[in-house]
């Protein structure tokens, strides 16, 4: 019986890069380290920041995160076929997905180990912890030049893994007395980024750009979102780990995959207006899902509810489209060059705090008042993104560019 296998996307329309998704990672980026550093300012708007857990709302900080998600999922079919046309089997390209989902949760346990930290019986501080956890990141997952032997860079990898071992041997957490060994007490920022990624990646694969499979897969998750919360997820299915079981995280990546394969699609046609409207009418129809899933389990990011899960998509699906417009189609991607390394060092920008807080610390910097409160301060905490991102960059200039 002959079959008949999906023709895929055309590589004038499936590898090339897009700016716009580019910068709205830049921006999400610079946007999580600045609300990141909230905790050093007094004073601010409520609105920036997490809503507490219980309550029912939505500060800026609490829109990053699954933005971030939406855009792993947007990155995927123009990742994959990438890799296809370079000549990439299915085998292969789950074999990589694998290897970047586990590197995320490694290094999303290991900093999570150090916000639970003792000083005393570990013999560090947590920040020196998150900055030695960072340096064994990136000597095991640089992109190593092809010009270094090859002795060189197993030699690097491997003082990474020892410092990461050794690392896990010493660690001691929570306080004198009832001490805790290391242990995934959760996966972190990195490790539900590393759920969320392998679910969404391996739908994506096996997908081949099949628009009806990757909304069945996005329906599912988003309906395993609302059975969550409701208890009706099958006890057998609870062996699997929360962020994927709980439907929202991956929901937020598959949602990001199947704007990008529209965008594709919409793409190879140049139909940008009809492509527009399209995705203006998905938001609308999000905004409206979270309207309706509102009343039953508010809108909550620690809760991860199905109404944060359909209003942070539309919100995402919304910048998207806006920055493809100016930058893509107005040729304006220049307005945003001083942000331009956190879309493409993103890992290495989100390091970067770890560097700076320590050095602030060993040189006993301690700002004014003045310039902790207030609009002063929030100034501050945008400047300390860009320097991090800065500090990315100039990185990148001496070799150093990590690569999952």
């Amino acid at each position: 019986m002959e079959t008949i296998e999906p023709r895929p996307a055309a590589p004038s329309d499936s590898v090339t890069r897009v700016r716009a998704i580019d910068l709205l990672r830049a921006l999400t980026m610079v946007l999580m380290v600045f609300v990141n550093d909230l905790w050093s300012l007094k004073d601010i708007p409520a609105w920036l920041e997490h809503v507490p857990r219980g309550v029912d709302g939505m500060g800026l900080a609490d829109v990053v995160f699954p933005a971030f998600l939406f855009i792993v999922g947007m990155s995927l079919p123009f990742a994959i076929d990438s890799r296809r046309s370079k000549g990439d089997s299915d085998l292969q390209l789950v074999g990589h997905v694998l290897g970047r989902s586990i590197a995320l949760l490694i290094m999303g346990v290991f900093f999570v180990n150090g916000e639970t930290l003792n000083a005393g019986a570990t013999g560090m501080t947590a920040l020196v912890w998150d900055t030695v956890c960072s340096v064994a990141f990136i000597l095991i997952w640089n992109a190593y030049p092809r010009t270094m032997p090859q002795w060189s860079q197993r030699g690097l990898k491997a003082l990474g893994v020892f410092i990461l071992l050794t690392l896990a041997f010493i660690y001691r957490g929570g306080e004198d007395g009832h001490l805790e060994r290391f242990a995934p007490h959760w996966w972190g920022i990195l490790g539900l980024i590393g759920w969320s990624y392998l679910v969404a990646a391996l739908v994506t694969v096996f997908a081949r750009g099949r628009l009806a499979i990757l909304i069945g897969a996005w329906a599912a998750f988003s309906l395993l979102s609302l059975a969550w919360p409701a208890k009706l997820v099958p006890a057998p299915l609870h062996i699997l780990p929360e962020p994927i079981i709980d439907g929202t995280m991956t929901a937020l990546s598959l949602g990001g995959v199947i704007i990008a394969r529209l965008f594709q699609i919409f793409q190879a046609k140049n139909e940008n207006w009809r492509m527009t409207l399209v995705f203006a009418v998905i938001a609308i129809l999000l905004i409206a899902l979270s309207i309706y899933t509102r009343q039953f389990w508010g809108l909550s990011k620690l809760a991860a509810t199905p109404a944060w899960l359909f209003l942070c998509s539309a919100f995402t699906l919304i910048a998207f489209t806006a920055l493809y417009w100016i930058s893509d189609m107005a040729r304006k991607a220049h307005w945003f060059n001083p942000v331009k390394p956190a879309g493409t060092d993103t890992l290495l920008c989100y390091l970067m705090p770890a560097f700076l807080y320590l050095a602030m610390d060993v040189a006993s910097l301690d700002l004014p008042a003045p310039w902790l409160t207030g609009g002063i301060g929030l100034f501050k905490s945008l400047i300390f993104a860009l320097v991090c991102v800065w500090m990315a960059s100039a990185l990148r200039r001496i070799g150093i560019r990590l690569k999952l």
